[in-house]
């Protein structure tokens, strides 16, 4: 039993780090998009700034669930794939 509790421990902390690092990239692209001028009405440019420092500062919090959430919301905006 105790060896099937590390087992899913290990594998959560593999997983947990795996989609931290995904949160950069994700910044990375958004930034990218923005960098082009997309024609974006003012609000939603504003929401997608917003998102991008949100999702930037829950990575910084560990919280690498909530930055995707964030970062995901942006992309969508901008119709990143």
């Amino acid at each position: 039993m105790s060896r099937l509790l590390i087992v899913v421990a290990a594998l959560l902390a593999i997983s947990g780090t795996a989609y931290a690092s995904s949160c950069p990239k994700h910044m990375k692209n958004i930034d990218e998009a923005l960098a082009k001028n997309p024609t974006l009405a003012a609000a939603e440019l504003a929401e997608v700034k917003k998102l991008r420092a949100d999702g930037e500062t829950l990575h910084k919090a560990g919280k690498h669930a909530d930055s995707m959430t964030a970062l995901g919301k942006a992309e969508a905006i901008l119709k990143i794939k």
